[in-house]
């Protein structure tokens, strides 16, 4: 075999595009199994990566995977070792899976697409897409942010400035569909590939001028006042989401492996969303990301939805960016009825799969009495909710004005308190929007939050006698 075509020059070669390195060595991985008795069992995950929780994370934390798996050892005469590696994003992650040295990964459905299409050339590393750990229908897990003092109010204000993303990622499809949405190329702007770290770093210290990434960064800069937000996801009208992906091989060879897994995932996405404040505290101490951080994408009505199901919305969604991967360059092609597997599941769900991955709601749902506006609350839309300092539990709110009156009257500061975007339901945190007083709304309704000031500013126009606030002033109003 000419050495230009051999197996292993393609490996690595795949790997360095993934990577996007221009030239080094990648090794070959070695295989799953130890030994005839011992089954090593290599879990890729991104530790500060709330969306993928459910098959990391807390995953790890609970340690439900390695007690199924102990079971299973008994019952077969079999040792299973769990190896657990931590990567900062998904291109990595997916390196090291075509490498052989990851069994399984959660990753952003950008980066699922590469991993597919990269590792598809491998017949010991193809992958599947086999689960999903967390999604946001909307979008709204990728998002820009500029440094708090910029005057940039809209994309248009990025023109000809640096922007800082992780080139393949979730974040950088996203921002190069809202400047085509807004009527620019990623030509407009100059993009610098960083990790989401590196990117956080230097939009605090202003060496760029905004920060495209995926769940938790660009909320984790606006909640250190670090950040504000300009562009939200959601407003490119596609949803997104982090999926759980293996290696075929590894599947087929260990299938009570993935069976295993696989519930434990459904098992961690049902802890965390009957407690979503304790699983929000500690994801905080194990990461090192503020819980009032966590609780704005875990907790009810939060950013994301934590549901293992393959959900046709998502599978649409990867199709939808499939055609930009294939212009970027980072994919050639990808069958996805072939690449997308829900086999696993339906084992582990039985005749009720088909149920619950047509369910498109919200498990993890605010509700409760409003104690100032006295009323039901129930319609997430407007549902509201505060963390008071000292607090066991979180208070909830009909509306964000009941909100602010509850905050208003209440003897002592917030820890956090958490409102839907009046444009679009997105939840954030009420300390960062941009209020709007419209006098000629119902008692109850005239404070109105907006996440980006370009929406704040579009009602101002249309509604004669509004007029914005900042945090401070709409407390004020409210009280």
């Amino acid at each position: 075999m000419p050495i230009a075509s051999s197996p292993a020059v393609r490996r690595a070669v795949a790997l360095l595009a993934v990577l996007g390195l221009g030239s080094s060595a990648a090794a070959c991985g070695t295989g799953t199994a130890a030994d005839g008795s011992t089954v090593v069992v290599n879990i890729g995950y991104q530790s500060k990566t709330i969306n993928t929780i459910t098959a990391g994370t807390l995953l790890r934390d609970r340690k439900t995977f390695e007690q199924r798996l102990a079971a299973l050892g008994e019952k077969k005469g079999v040792t299973y070792k769990v190896v657990w590696q931590d990567f900062p994003s998904g291109p990595p992650l997916t390196a090291q899976m075509i490498a052989g040295k990851v069994d399984i990964g959660s990753m952003g459905d950008y980066p699922t697409l590469v991993n597919g299409s990269k590792s598809a050339a491998f017949a010991d590393a193809k992958s599947e897409m086999v689960a999903v750990t967390g999604y946001s229908l909307r979008g709204s897990l990728n998002q820009v942010v500029v440094p708090t003092g910029s005057s940039a109010k809209t994309l248009s204000d990025l023109r000809g400035k640096v922007v800082s993303t992780s080139l393949g990622s979730a974040g950088h499809g996203m921002l190069v569909k809202a400047l085509d949405k807004n009527g620019m190329s990623p030509d407009d702007v100059k993009l610098l590939n960083q990790e989401p770290s590196v990117g956080a770093s230097a939009l605090e210290g202003e060496q760029v001028a905004a920060l495209s990434q995926f769940v938790p960064w660009p909320q984790l800069m606006v909640f250190r006042k670090q950040g504000r937000l300009l562009y939200d996801g959601g407003s490119n009208g596609v949803a997104t989401f982090h999926s759980v992906i293996t290696r075929s091989a590894f599947a087929e060879a260990h299938p009570e492996v993935m069976r295993a897994f696989l519930e434990s995932v459904r098992d961690t996405a049902d802890h965390l969303n009957k407690n979503p404040l304790p699983a929000a505290q500690r994801i905080a101490e194990i990461t090192g990301i503020e819980p009032e951080v966590v609780y704005l994408y875990n907790g009810p009505n939060g950013l994301v939805t934590f549901d293992p199901t393959i959900k046709q919305p998502l599978v649409e969604a990867l199709a939808t960016d499939l055609p930009f991967l294939k212009d970027l360059g980072s994919v050639k092609d990808l069958d996805l009825k072939k690449f997308v597997n829900d086999s696993h599941l339906r084992e582990i769900y039985g005749s009720s799969y088909d149920t619950a991955s047509a369910s498109l709601t919200n498990p993890n749902r605010l509700s409760g009495r409003d104690p100032v506006c006295d009323t039901e609350v129930s319609d997430p839309r407007t549902a509201s909710e505060v963390w008071f300092k000292g607090a066991s539990s979180t208070g909830v709110a009909a509306t964000p004005t009941c909100l602010l009156k509850q905050i208003a009257a209440h003897d002592g500061a917030e820890r956090a308190a958490y409102v839907p975007d009046a444009k679009s339901g997105t939840r954030m945190f009420a300390t960062a929007a941009t209020w709007v007083l419209d006098p000629d709304r119902p008692e109850r309704s005239r404070l109105l939050p907006f996440a980006v000031a370009a929406d704040a500013d579009a009602y101002l126009k249309s509604h004669a006698g509004a007029r914005a606030l900042d945090y401070t002033a709409a407390l004020a109003a409210a009280s």
